[in-house]
């Protein structure tokens, strides 16, 4: 499905598919470039998401509205957090009880 999409992309579709894939056929080289996109994405999310807690959660709102008060602040770090944990921890245990149970 990749591939096809990439391809449609007129001019560059093909530079693109060769570039990401190594071509059309399924190969060696192929397949090591699938499983190594595969083993890098959930790192690039774990990322992602840790910056997200960072530098989102620390800073509070940012004040749309453009009022100079910290009165109208609102902070978010402790409370976000704490949800996206338990969030988290709820999550992994509703796909360990999925994996496992047999």
């Amino acid at each position: 499905v990749i591939t096809n999409l990439l391809s449609a992309l007129p001019m560059i579709g093909q530079i693109l598919v060769n570039w990401l894939w190594g071509g059309f056929s399924v190969d060696n080289a192929t397949l090591n470039r699938f499983y190594t996109f595969h083993f890098f994405f959930p790192f690039i999310l774990i990322m992602l998401i840790m910056m997200h807690l960072l530098f989102l959660h620390q800073k509070g709102s940012n004040n749309p509205l453009g009022v100079n008060s910290n009165f109208y602040k609102i902070k978010f770090h402790i409370y976000f957090t704490l949800k996206d944990f338990v969030g988290f921890i709820i999550l992994f245990y509703l796909l360990l009880f999925i994996c496992l149970e047999t």
